[in-house]
């Protein structure tokens, strides 16, 4: 079966063109001003966007052992409902996939489950929170997307440097959630003065930049590519550009959440507004901009983490962290950065599918070639919608993004030509 999709406003090649797609056997066929349908499926796409598929490295799916927060196939119809085609899962389910048996069953899982390309990333120690490490070797040769303890910082530095010479010598990826555990000290919001105002234990802004310091120097030390999670703070920009300038084999990410929201937007207890980094003053706020535009910040990520309502609902004290977010991503970016002026939807598309496919050496994703998986989204970028709960197809509703006005709404996600959205 061929498809063909007229009347687009493509992103190929780097740039927005006036073409024609014809789709053979889940793979771009032909890309030109005009192509003969000759028996194709016709599909108009009435001048709207069509992007590479969105290409997502930091998600949560919850499954196994969390499946009240989110499936995979929830969230996989949920990253298709928001225009991405593939994702990385972090390791955080429970069991922990750290044995060659328990990571095969994860990725038969997720092969069994998605709808979309579910890859897979692996701990980089037992159970995300030992000192001992993952088989890495064994892991990496299943095809783990990389290692990653997101959810906890390692604090042993042995521990670091050991996985970071393993990870370089397979030549894969080492993505860190860094968080020194002795600073953070149980806080739940970022020291300053929310913190002081609503009367909660605060989260220091060191226990995130300290140990990134250190892991930039072990970084140096073995040339692993090291990739910072969630970037929060000015300072720990500040760190990555100085790092980059050095020549240190680094790369990060940040998410909506932080670009778009800081803790002066904490009005009240609601912990929809709780998340792990927290959210920062403005002045980082600004920083992260500032770092997205000049190339400092690589990718964005959303760092999808659903929860169940009863979750989320106890105040910022008892609630756990985290922030729903693949299905709001890009129109939120989309509405606050390009229609605003501060990037140009060519730049948000490199950052949301070209870049993030780079960086993590995934040849198949992030952009639209011939002979490649005919993965692809269709935006419509000028209508305007409300984000609202009842929107949402992942379990977890837990946004403080509800209610907001946005631009650029997925009509429909694509994976090797068929429709997933």
């Amino acid at each position: 079966m061929s498809l063909l999709i007229t009347n687009t406003k493509l992103f190929y090649a780097n740039q927005l063109q006036t073409k024609d797609i014809l789709i053979k056997d889940g793979k771009f066929a032909e890309i030109a001003d005009h192509i003969d349908a000759n028996g194709a499926e016709v599909i108009d796409a009435k001048n709207n966007l069509v992007s590479p598929g969105l290409v997502d490295v930091h998600v949560h799916f919850r499954e196994p052992g969390q499946t009240h927060k989110e499936t995979i196939k929830t969230g996989s119809m949920a990253s298709a409902h928001g225009g991405f085609t593939t994702v990385g899962a972090m390791p955080n389910v429970t069991p922990v996939p750290d044995t060659v048996e328990k990571f095969q069953a994860q990725l038969k899982l997720n092969e069994k489950e998605s709808l979309i390309n579910t890859l897979q990333y692996a701990p980089v120690t037992k159970d995300e929170i030992s000192t001992e490490l993952s088989p890495i070797e064994d892991l990496d040769k299943l095809g783990a997307m990389g290692f990653s303890n997101d959810g906890h910082g390692i604090d042993n530095a042995q521990s670091m440097y050991t996985a970071m010479e393993k990870i370089a010598s397979l030549h894969s990826h080492l993505a860190a959630h860094v968080e020194d555990q002795s600073l953070f000290n149980k806080g739940v919001v970022n020291k300053g003065k929310v913190a002081t105002r609503l009367g909660l234990p605060a989260i220091n802004q060191a226990a995130e930049t300290s140990q990134l310091a250190r892991d930039l120097l072990l970084a140096k030390d073995t040339g692993v590519h090291y990739h910072v999670c969630h970037i929060s703070t000015a300072d720990s920009v500040q760190l990555v550009r100085i790092a980059k300038d050095a020549g240190i084999n680094v790369t990060c990410e940040a998410s909506p959440h932080h670009l778009l929201l800081s803790d002066q937007d904490i009005v009240d207890d609601d912990a929809n507004f709780k998340m792990n980094p927290p959210l920062r003053s403005e002045e980082d706020r600004l920083a992260l901009v500032a770092g997205l535009q000049d190339g400092t910040i690589d990718m964005i990520a959303t760092d999808h983490a659903p929860h169940a309502k009863e979750e989320k609902s106890q105040g910022f004290l008892k609630s756990a962290f985290g922030i729903t977010g693949i299905e709001t991503s890009f129109p939120l970016m989309y509405t606050n950065f390009v229609e605003k002026g501060l990037l140009s939807l060519e730049q948000l598309l490199n950052l949301m599918s070209m870049k993030p496919a780079q960086v993590f050496g995934l040849k198949n994703a992030g952009n639209i070639e011939l002979n490649k998986p005919a993965d692809f989204t269709i935006i419509d970028l000028n209508q305007e919608y409300e984000i609202a709960e009842q929107d949402f197809i992942s379990k977890g509703v837990n946004s403080p993004f509800i209610g907001d006005l946005v631009k650029g709404k997925v009509i429909n996600t694509y994976v090797s030509g068929q429709k997933v959205y």
